[in-house]
Parts: C-alpha cells; sequence; structure tokens
C-alpha cells in the first residue's frame, strides 16, 4: 500500500515563496512519475498543477507555469513543488499524487489512484 505525506503548507503574503514536500512510502509507478493537484476554497474541482515523469519530463498548469517548479528525489522518496511569486487565486488545499506500480505509461494519464491528506496554502494580499 502506498501513503503520501504532504507537508510545508501555509500562510504567505502574496509573492512570496512555499516549497512543498510529499513524502511517498511505498512502490510506484516508474513509468508516471508524481503529480501536485490543488482544490480551492468553495469546493471548486481538484485541478492538476503540475506533474513529472522520469527527472525532465515536467508539464504545468497555465495558472502556475513559470512560477513553480515540480521536483522528485528517488533516492529520498520525496517530490516537491517549489512554489514562487504566489498570487491569492493559488490559495487552496495541495494534493500529491501517483500511481499504484504495475501502471503501464498508457495508463499514466488517468487520475491518480493515491492522494495524501492534503496541506493548505493561503496566500493573502
Amino acid at each position: 500500500q502506498v501513503q503520501l505525506q504532504e507537508s510545508g503548507g501555509e500562510s504567505v503574503q502574496a509573492g512570496g515563496s512555499l516549497k512543498l514536500s510529499c513524502k511517498i512510502i511505498g512502490s510506484i509507478s516508474t513509468f508516471c512519475g508524481m503529480a501536485w493537484h490543488r482544490s480551492a476554497p468553495g469546493g471548486k474541482e481538484r485541478e492538476l498543477v503540475a506533474r513529472i515523469m522520469g527527472s525532465e519530463d515536467t508539464h504545468y498548469a497555465d495558472s502556475v507555469s513559470g512560477r513553480f517548479t515540480i521536483s522528485q528525489d528517488n533516492v529520498e522518496h520525496m517530490a516537491y513543488l517549489q512554489m514562487n511569486s504566489l498570487k491569492t487565486e493559488d490559495t487552496a488545499v495541495y494534493y500529491c499524487g501517483t500511481w499504484h506500480a504495475g501502471t503501464t505509461f498508457v495508463d499514466c494519464f488517468r487520475p491518480p489512484d493515491y492522494w495524501g491528506q492534503g496541506t493548505q496554502v493561503a496566500v493573502s494580499s
């Protein structure tokens, strides 16, 4: 069984930076990598923020491109989301997600099989 444990969320002023961490416990897919999603206040649908497949294949939502950076440390079994130039609209609960170890590449683009409990990021003006 895979467990994901996020940390690093806190309150910050607009323009500031935060680094979220996700501890990975268990075996995960070597093809699919990791993803960060977020749920904004008001019950908005969870949206993809960033994902990484391998060491350099990254994808970002347009709203965070150029400000956020996703990375993964396979030795330490960690994933990170560096968030710079934060905006009030970045306020959300952030979740890391991943796929089970048997997932092949063609199935990497469905929603993650495992999620962490989430970490709250609040950006004030």
